[in-house]
């Protein structure tokens, strides 16, 4: 059962205290953002060869345990 105690907060007041926490938000200057962006990519990068090479060794894996039978 909903608490109906709960004070309502109108439109403009909600609108109000987004603004206000928009503005308390601390945005990356672009110098951090490129440098962030190229980090995820060389580490995409380093997952993805990985993720490859123990593809490769289970996929090997499978195929010579699939000529035992």
């Amino acid at each position: 059962m909903a608490d109906d105690t709960k004070k309502k907060t109108s439109p403009g007041q909600f609108f109000n205290q987004v603004k206000a926490e928009t503005n308390k938000v601390v945005w990356p200057s672009r110098e951090e953002t490129v440098r962030t962006a190229i980090f995820v990519f060389i580490m995409m990068a380093i997952l993805s060869l990985f993720f490859l090479g123990v593809d490769s060794l289970f996929g090997a894996a499978v195929r010579w345990l699939l000529t035992l039978i």
